[in-house]
């Protein structure tokens, strides 16, 4: 026999910064009386916010009306409520428009903004933006970019047409292309595909390569490289496992600029840093729409700071770095390259090899 599936109703709260409500679902089975009493037991904030939220009649039911704190927690039923948002430093950046259709947008990603609210980062997030900007409320993520990767997103207008495009991701029906900036050596084969096991454990900051059957699989090109001990470097993932790019780029021993992860984890960046972004960008979609048919090839016109001026992208202090002198900035620019390029050396030669070579991937 088959279990029928409860309809969720439609919420009766409205958007808000493009964020939507919390939903919560009344447990079948517990202890509690309450609707207070269980809020009381799942929500982190306390009894006395709890308190506060049904005073204020901010916790409501599927008619929109109010719930008394005191309503019997009856199984199965939901109660909507707005979270108390966290203080969050405005992202300067836009997120430029690439492609618009009644059924996707693609946009341009900066770097340092989130794709979707979670944890610490809620409103200033692309889909709460591009919601609150364009209008359209309903408007869905088909797939997740890094917080500190830019480049081109897909978002999907109408919920119903959802599955079709995640289709595309699932399905590896879409190409997808990255650019990136690291050093270069010229002991390294290029180009190459990089084959490897990643796992990334749930509270991990860090994902990490492991014994096994590859699940991640990267091809790595040099597109060009200079004097100063930089390089360009084209990405084209096979796969789509956690932070695989990055974690490839540092196994092969030329680690992407900016990356506070790999080879080693450093301190955490104070709020409103936002130089230094990680040298990493989605380059390229390109796809046939699963609904209209159309095929699309879309390119971000970012450039790398990076690379097209490394001297500025590696100041302490940009305000001040406009004033120094074209020596001092030589002089910083070669100071950090020979310590990247060294701390890049020493993580190729520690790691272990294998007889095939190692895959690092996306």
């Amino acid at each position: 026999m088959t279990r029928r599936r409860r309809t969720v109703p439609p919420s009766p709260l409205p958007q808000r910064d493009g964020v939507d409500p919390v939903r919560m679902r009344l447990p079948g089975t517990g202890q509690w009386a309450t609707v207070r009493d269980h809020l009381v037991t799942r929500l982190p904030a306390g009894s006395g916010v709890v308190d506060g939220m049904f005073d204020a009649g901010l916790i409501v039911g599927a008619d929109g009306r109010p719930v008394p704190a005191d309503a019997p927690c009856v199984p199965g039923l939901f109660v909507w409520f707005h979270r108390e948002l966290p203080t969050e430093v405005p992202v300067p950046f836009p997120l430029e428009i690439v492609y618009r259709d009644e059924h996707i947008v693609v946009t341009d990603k900066p770097h340092f903004l989130a794709t979707t609210p979670r944890g610490s980062h809620v409103a200033q997030t692309a889909l709460a933006r591009l919601r609150h900007e364009l209008g359209i409320p309903l408007l869905g993520a088909a797939h997740r970019l890094d917080r500190l990767t830019a480049g081109l997103m897909l978002f999907i207008v109408r919920p119903e047409e959802r599955g079709a495009y995640q289709t595309l991701f699932r399905d590896r029906l879409i190409h997808k292309e990255y650019e990136a900036v690291a050093p270069h050596d010229p002991a390294l084969a290029l180009p190459r595909t990089v084959r490897s096991r990643i796992i990334k454990e749930r509270g991990v900051l860090t994902a990490r390569e492991v014994e096994g059957e590859p699940n991640a699989l990267s091809r790595v090109e040099l597109l060009e490289h200079r004097a100063d001990g930089l390089a360009r470097y084209r990405l084209v993932p096979g796969t789509g496992q956690t932070h695989q790019l990055r974690v490839h780029m540092s196994a092969l021993g030329v680690p992407i600029l900016g990356d506070p992860l790999y080879p080693e984890v450093t301190g955490p960046v104070p709020a409103g840093d936002f130089r230094r972004p990680l040298q990493l960008l989605a380059r390229e979609l390109e796809f046939t729409d699963p609904v209209t048919g159309a095929r699309h090839r879309l390119r971000s016109g970012r450039t790398l700071a990076a690379w097209a001026s490394y001297g500025d992208w590696a100041a302490e202090d940009h305000a001040t770095e406009d004033c120094a002198s074209d020596d001092r900035a030589a002089e910083t620019r070669t100071t950090v390259d020979r310590a990247t390029a060294d701390r890049a050396a020493a993580h190729r030669h520690s790691a272990p090899r294998t007889s095939a070579p190692r895959a690092s991937g996306q």
